[in-house]
């Protein structure tokens, strides 16, 4: 499990096709990688990847087809910025929202403009999760813990403080950019829990 808080940012150094999928090396950037171990889990963009080997600045990590299918790691270019977190501990604090590093779908950055020294993003994102993303709730976006100001049908607006856009990827992502979704996990299991209750 994750926070949705970044840790730190790094770069997508290399990337070898192996039988059909892909084995990626990531440098850690400012990412904190004291004690890191083999076999933990660390969020790319949002997606959780376990570490096969790691050294004191790069770690590696495979993908599945179903991964680089479903997610925007199979677009990432060499050098391209990443947004790194790594599992949360037991005695974490839970600063953003609980995030299972399971993304749900790909949105698109529709828009970007100034709001005093923040900044309001706009994106796209497809129907069938639009129905779970709520005014005032949560929304994971490349892994970054953010709260929704406004959804309609076509999309859905945050705001980004300063703080934000300086220590993520977001500084340098673009209007039109892909970006990885990963709605609320409350939002999920009530519909399942409703479902199975209109069942019964």
């Amino acid at each position: 499990m994750f926070t949705g808080i970044i840790e730190g940012v790094g770069r997508l150094a290399a990337r070898d096709t192996l039988g059909g999928d892909v084995r990626f090396t990531f440098d850690v950037g400012t990412l904190p990688f004291e004690n890191v171990q083999m076999g933990e889990s660390i969020a790319i963009n949002g997606v959780c990847l376990t570490v096969i080997a790691y050294d004191a600045t790069r770690f590696q990590a495979d993908a599945s087809t179903e991964t680089l299918g479903l997610t925007t790691l199979g677009q990432l270019a060499d050098g391209a910025v990443i947004n790194l977190e790594r599992a949360m501990r037991p005695t974490d604090r839970l600063g953003g929202h609980l995030v299972s590093g399971h993304v749900d779908g790909l949105g698109q950055v529709l828009s970007v403009h100034d709001d005093a020294r923040a900044q309001r993003w706009r994106f796209a994102a497809p129907a069938a999760l639009l129905r779970y993303i709520a005014k005032k709730g949560s929304i994971c976006v490349d892994g970054v813990s953010l709260t929704v100001n406004d959804v309609d049908e076509q999309g859905f607006e945050v705001a980004l403080i300063p703080h934000t856009v300086a220590n993520t990827a977001f500084a340098a992502t673009a209007v039109g950019s892909a970006v990885n979704l990963e709605i609320d996990l409350v939002a999920r299991y009530v519909e399942r829990l409703l479902g199975a209750g209109a069942r019964a």
